[in-house]
């Protein structure tokens, strides 16, 4: 064989090999240097509450788990009355339900209000479809569930099973907040 021939050959066996192990080689350099281009990380706008409280084993007589009616549940909680504050969540609550669009038939909305009743009328008239419910132990649960370092007056995101799932601070934009629960239903098989 001529040296032209086998210099050939040889050229060809580490292309070959290049070809196959250039790849894994820079990979590995990605990885071990640090300049990997992994994507960052998910990040939500509400809090995932950890851990997870299940209302039914928490408070299993409360009239929470009817009204959820094995859906999701946005629910907000004020045991005062309703006032600017109060109506302006009521305002999120709502407009987030309808940013979902055909996925909004999977949640309910669900005010659970103090000892002292809300104003029915404007209810219907700005909120129809939500739920009101009165339940002192749930509103206790609620508020000693929350981080202490989320402000209070926010939003919960209960899923079908009755499990809490996230927490929504009071002044996050609804749309903000609908990227998380979209996000939940795309993966949820329940509800």
């Amino acid at each position: 064989m001529s040296d032209a021939r086998k210099t050939g050959g040889r050229v060809q066996l580490v292309l070959v090999a290049a070809v196959f192990l250039g790849p894994l080689a820079l990979a590995a350099y990605l990885y071990f240097a640090g300049q990997g281009l992994a994507p960052e990380g998910r990040t939500n706008n509400g809090s995932l509450l950890q851990p997870i409280v299940n209302l039914p084993e928490a408070l299993p007589g409360s009239s929470l788990h009817e009204a959820g009616e094995g859906r999701w549940v946005l629910l907000y909680a004020d045991s005062g009355p309703c006032e600017e504050a109060c109506r302006n969540a009521l305002h999120t609550l709502r407009q987030s339900r309808l940013m979902l669009g055909k996925e909004m038939d999977r949640v309910v909305r669900i005010f659970l209000h103090g000892n002292t009743l809300p104003d029915t009328v404007w209810l219907a008239d700005e909120h129809g479809g939500l739920m009101t419910l009165q339940d002192g132990s749930l509103g206790d649960l609620l508020e000693n569930e929350r981080p202490a370092s989320l402000e209070p007056g926010g939003l919960y995101l209960m899923d079908p099973l009755g499990n809490l799932v996230m927490y929504f601070p009071p002044d996050l934009d609804p749309q903000a907040m609908v990227g998380d629960i979209r996000h939940l239903l795309e993966l949820s098989r329940i509800g």
